[in-house]
């Protein structure tokens, strides 16, 4: 089979167009999927940056919260210290003469800015705010639009908020300015606000400028514990969020806030989630002048993740711990109706981000997360994971900008410590065509500790970096132990791709298909085990692998049968193919680039030997899938080539496909009178391509 210049050239840009769109689509399809489980909230406005983070009050007016079983209360505070013991007795008196049984009912009372509000110890079900509806609250409850994620649960605006502030929060804290509430407890599990699985969220504050929680538990929510929205200024300080169905602390279109000493657990989203932070970095580099929200000491652990951040843009996080979850962190513009997005300026230093394989997903297969919310077992450990993510993963970061990671201490981790990728903004519901390449730039990985713990004992991650090849300007220091072997350093050439390497974007699209809903998990995905010739991408290489040995058998039985070089060429391409499955299978080896030099040789012999016998175009082609297999050997194994907008490993699959047409019309078609290739001796396979 011929095919004259202007037709090859045809068929090449068709396979660009092909490839390119399939690797946009699974893009698309991987976040859709993962779209389902965004947050619904409305529109929120921007805030003006004019607030400050609050500083803890020991004076001003002050409301106080008990209940009336004294026998009860002296119980919980019998073990105290004698100080607090007495201070908390003190307090008991008063509030029995002149406060609050409820938390909202002394919120409601808080008329000046600058109140205090004290939680005495006890356990707070809020039962008023469980009551009926009135029949207005009632009929925004049923023409109010539903969300995506719970769709049960209405989308309010602010004025229904404030009109029926219990229709989906137990607590609502709405226009409130300087608030704060505290536990007078020893320890932060001697108050607790409990939704009990009844609301969306326990505690809400919604405007609240200047609000800060402090000493105290919120629990048992069907979306989360603490939701800190529209807010400019906020703290939550020795707090725990635990046993919800997504987040422990929620904080969305806020700016001037602080996380300290707090404590998340048994979430099915995350512990911690800064989600639409102020973006007020947006159009700065590396170096800026504040961050919106401060996350420090915290600990978030057995939670599907420990931190996310959706569009958590210039959220600084240091000195924390995030252990024991399925994912430890997760920070992403993966999600579409978030401000501030692309995600950009997250900065993470000095944590610990360790032995996060806990396997939440089993308990989607068995049905236990499709019962109702009390029924589950949150409280004895269960969780029901909202999205997608590696079991095993330390850090997974799709579409991020401008994020540094710099001393964290990252190990254990079975899956990779890292997992970075590409998101096109149509993703997010941006369809301008300027900005679909407009994540995963510019982000820095430098002299974290990986594989060791603190104390520098080896603990390594099953990779240290996945990255799917894709962004302008990252840089990596001390890293090894990653998917592509020659990520760049700090100081050099850096990334410049368009396109990252079409299996990693396969393999994002089989991983996307997870669904909560449809208790589906994908079998082909390594992040939920799957191993050998059922990874998606071991499978696909292996096929491929095997159909380009076939071709070449039979252009060699057809075409070369006497060629001793062809027989070299056969066979040094056949061994190539199977060296770079196995270096599939062994991501990161060095067999990947070995088999990609092994087959790109091959093929430099059979294209000769073609040549030789009279196909020049037909060996031409299989020389220009040569040359971009030895490119591709070149990126993968010596050094990522600069200033290409795509992977050697694209050009090649559209090589391949134009190869493959015609190496089956080369088998099927009957030849022109050539001559007969038994006559031309070896010698004169291997004459240059020139003669």
């Amino acid at each position: 089979m011929r095919i004259s210049g202007a037709p090859a050239r045809h068929w090449a840009q068709a396979w660009l167009w092909v490839v390119g769109a399939a690797a946009i689509v699974a893009l698309f399809v991987f976040g859709t999927a993962s779209a389902a489980r965004a947050h619904d909230e409305r529109p929120t406005r921007e805030l003006d940056g004019k607030g400050s983070v609050p500083t803890y009050r020991t004076t001003g007016p002050t409301l106080l919260v008990c209940k009336t079983d004294e026998a009860g209360f002296r119980a919980e505070i019998a073990t105290y210290p004698a100080a607090l013991k007495a201070e908390n007795e003190r307090l008991w008196t008063e509030c029995q003469a002149n406060g609050y049984r409820h938390l909202q009912a002394a919120v409601d009372a808080a008329k000046l800015p600058g109140t205090n509000i004290k939680i005495l110890p006890g356990h707070y079900y809020e039962e008023p705010s469980l009551a009926p509806p009135s029949p207005a609250c009632q009929n925004t409850w049923d023409t109010a639009p539903k969300g995506k994620v719970y769709e049960a649960f209405p989308i309010l605006t602010w004025d229904q908020q404030l009109a029926c502030p219990h229709l989906t929060n137990l607590v609502a804290i709405l226009g409130k300015k300087n608030l704060q509430i505290e536990g007078t407890g020893a320890h932060r599990e001697d108050v607790i606000i409990d939704a009990e699985y009844k609301k969306l969220n326990t505690i809400r504050a919604d405007n609240a400028d200047g609000v800060y929680f402090k000493n105290m538990t919120a629990q048992r929510s069907e979306f989360n514990a603490f939701y800190i929205i529209e807010t400019d200024g906020f703290v939550v300080d020795n707090t725990l969020g635990r046993w919800n169905d997504e987040y422990g602390f929620l904080t969305f279109a806020v700016d001037h806030g602080l996380y300290t000493d707090c404590e998340g657990y048994g979430n099915g989203d995350s512990a911690f989630y800064p989600g639409a932070a102020s973006n007020i970095n947006k159009d700065k580099g590396h170096d800026v002048e504040r961050y919106a929200v401060e996350i420090r000491n915290c600990w978030g652990h057995h939670n599907l993740l420990g931190y996310s951040g959706t569009a958590g843009d210039s959220v600084w996080v240091h000195d924390s711990r995030f252990t024991d979850n399925t994912t430890g962190v997760a920070t992403d513009s993966a999600f579409p109706d978030h401000p501030g997005m692309p995600q950009n300026h997250a900065k993470f230093e000095r944590n610990v981000i360790a032995n996060n394989n806990t396997d939440y997903y089993k308990y989607i297969v068995d049905g236990t997360c499709a019962k109702p919310f009390k029924d589950r077992g949150y409280e004895q450990g269960v969780v029901c994971p909202a999205v997608g993510l590696p079991i095993g993963g330390g850090i997974v970061n799709p579409g991020g900008n401008y994020n540094v990671w710099r001393d964290n201490w990252i190990y254990g981790n079975n899956y990779s410590g890292f997992v970075t990728s590409y998101v096109p903004a149509f993703v997010r519901n941006d369809n301008e065509l300027g900005r679909q390449f407009d994540t995963s730039h510019h982000n820095r990985y430098q002299n974290n500790k990986m594989g060791v713990d603190e104390n520098g004992a080896s603990k390594p991650n099953g990779l240290n970096f996945w990255w799917d090849g894709q962004g302008f300007d990252n840089c990596w220091t001390s890293m090894s132990d990653t998917n592509i072997r020659t990520v760049p350093g700090c100081g050099g050439l850096g990334t410049h791709r368009y396109f990252g390497e079409p299996a990693h974007t396969l393999k994002m699209l089989e991983c996307a298909a997870y669904s909560r809903g449809d208790r589906f998990i994908p079998t082909g995905c390594d992040w939920y085990g799957a191993s050998g010739l059922a990874r998606v991408e071991v499978r696909d290489a292996t096929i491929g692998a095997i159909v380009l040995a076939l071709l070449a058998l039979g252009v060699y039985l057809r075409r070369l049968r006497s060629s001793k070089g062809a027989l070299l060429g056969l066979i040094v391409t056949v061994a190539g193919l199977g060296v770079g499955v196995l270096g599939t299978v062994h991501m990161g080896s060095v067999w990947h680039p070995v088999g990609l030099a092994l087959y790109g040789v091959g093929f430099v012999l059979l294209g000769r030997a073609l040549r030789a016998a009279g196909t020049r175009k037909f060996g031409i082609a299989t020389y220009v899938v040569a040359a971009f297999a030895l490119l591709g050997a070149i990126d993968h194994g010596l050094l990522m080539l600069p200033y290409i907008a795509v992977s050697p490993a694209l050009l090649r699959m559209l090589a391949e496909a134009v190869w493959i047409v015609w190496a089956i019309g080369a088998i099927i078609v009957q030849r022109r009178a050539v001559r007969d290739v038994a006559q031309v001796p070896i010698s004169d396979t291997l004459r240059p391509i020139a003669a």
